[in-house]
Parts: structure tokens; sequence; C-alpha cells
């Protein structure tokens, strides 16, 4: 895996920090992709006292030339693009009704969940066809497969959109060498505050009652699974979504 080059998108914190930390520590080149790129730029330095290679790029995934420039930077600091990390996600959606969602979140929803993943799909694929390899993992939800309790039309929709882009890519894409597949994690602890009114100890009760491992998901949980996916031992493995969500979820 070390001579591997991967954009990892939202990964200024979170999930996408700890795929990225895990994926410099397997000696691979790291492209951090986010909007904030102070954050990005701490995740980067991490990963230069460890003695890995990352660039930091701010990237807005809702305009494509913003992400066509990161494949770019990618591609010339480099030389390849070969593993795309789906990760960013619009984080500020609350447990809305469907009566109440308003047209602005529906559409900033689909803008980052959706067009982002795809702008950064079409920007990345021509390098990986010239390769006749390639990695696209694209992370979806649990909760596409079992809804939560309170209304979320808004991401779950969104979310199951991603599992369906990576169905069709998975068939598209094949006869390059390129696997696409997702991956959907249960209740994360990010240490990013969530909209929706409930304490954080009634949100954890809630969390570990649903789950068959009693214990809080962190995103290092995400990040074997990343590099699984990512690697020669996934290479016949395509258009899956796999749950990582402490047995929220089975199917």
């Amino acid at each position: 895996m070390n001579t591997r080059v991967a954009i990892v998108t939202g990964s200024g914190q979170g999930i996408g920090e700890a795929i990225a930390l895990r994926f410099a520590a397997q000696g691979m080149r790291v492209v951090l992709a986010d909007r904030n790129v102070e954050a990005a730029e701490k995740v980067a330095a991490q990963i230069a006292r460890n003695k890995g290679e990352a660039l930091a790029v701010v990237t807005e995934l809702t305009e494509s030339s913003s992400v066509d420039a990161m494949v770019a930077q990618c591609v010339a600091r480099f030389g390849a693009c070969d593993i795309l990390v789906n990760n960013a996600r619009w984080s500020g959606l609350a447990p809305t009704r469907v009566q109440d969602i308003r047209d602005e979140d529906w559409r900033r929803a689909l803008d980052v969940n959706v067009t982002g993943a795809f702008h950064c799909v079409r920007a990345v694929v021509p390098h990986m066809i010239e390769r006749q390899w390639g990695r696209i993992i694209n992370l979806s939800s649990a909760t596409v497969r079992m809804p939560p309790g309170r209304p979320y039309a808004h991401y779950i929709t969104t979310k199951a959109a991603l599992v369906g882009l990576t169905r069709s890519l998975a068939r598209e894409l094949g006869e390059y060498g390129i696997t696409v597949n997702a991956i959907l994690p249960g209740s994360v602890d990010t240490g990013v505050e969530r909209p929706g009114g409930l304490d954080a100890a009634e949100r954890e009760r809630r969390v570990l009652a649903s789950q068959a491992i009693p214990r809080t998901m962190k995103p290092e949980d995400m990040a074997g699974a990343a590099l699984f996916l990512a690697s020669d031992d996934a290479s016949f493995i395509t258009g899956q979504s796999l749950a990582v969500d402490g047995g929220f979820s089975f199917g």
C-alpha cells in the first residue's frame, strides 16, 4: 500500500481524519480535502510528524471547479490518484418531519452528500482508468437499512443515494480494475455537536441500547474497514455495502 495515493474528503476531523491517519500509517500518501483547510493542515502536520506524506487542500465539494483543482493538485504532487474516500457530509441536519423540511436544507443535503461525491468520482476516474486500478469508498449510513426513531428523510435519502451510486459505479468501472464499495457507519462519536435536542447522555443511552456491541463507536472503528476495502485483499469485492455499526443493523 505504500505506493498508493489516497484522497479523503472531510478529513479535517472525525471519521475522515481517522481514515487519513490510518492510510498514512500504512505508507500511503494522502490528500486531505476539506473546506476547513486549517483543520486539514493540523492533520497533515500530524502525519508529517509520523514521517508520512500529506497535502491539505481547501475544497468546496459542491463546486466542480474546486474539486477538479484539488484532484489536479493531487496528481501534480504525487503523480497519481489511486483511492478516493467520499467521507464528507453536511452535519448540520436536525431531525425534521418531512412537512417541515425547508427547501434550502433539502438542497444543501443533496449538494454536499451526493453531488459532492459525484464531483469527486468524475474527477478521479480518468486517472484510475489510465492506471487500470482504483478504489472508491463511499461513506453512507446504517440508517439506510434501519431508519432511526426520529424523522431524517433528508439525511437518509442522500445516504441511500450513495448506495445506489456505489452499485452503479461498481458495474460501470469493474472492467478497469476499479472497485467501488460503501461503508455504512452507525452512530459514531466524532466529537462534533449534533443538532436535535437530545443531551449527550440520553443520546448515548439510546445508541447503546440499539447495538449488539454495547460500547460507543469511535471514528477509528471505520478506519480498518476503509483500509481493507482500499487494499489488494479486497480486489474481488465491489458493489457492496459494509455496515460498521456494532450490530445496529443486520443484512
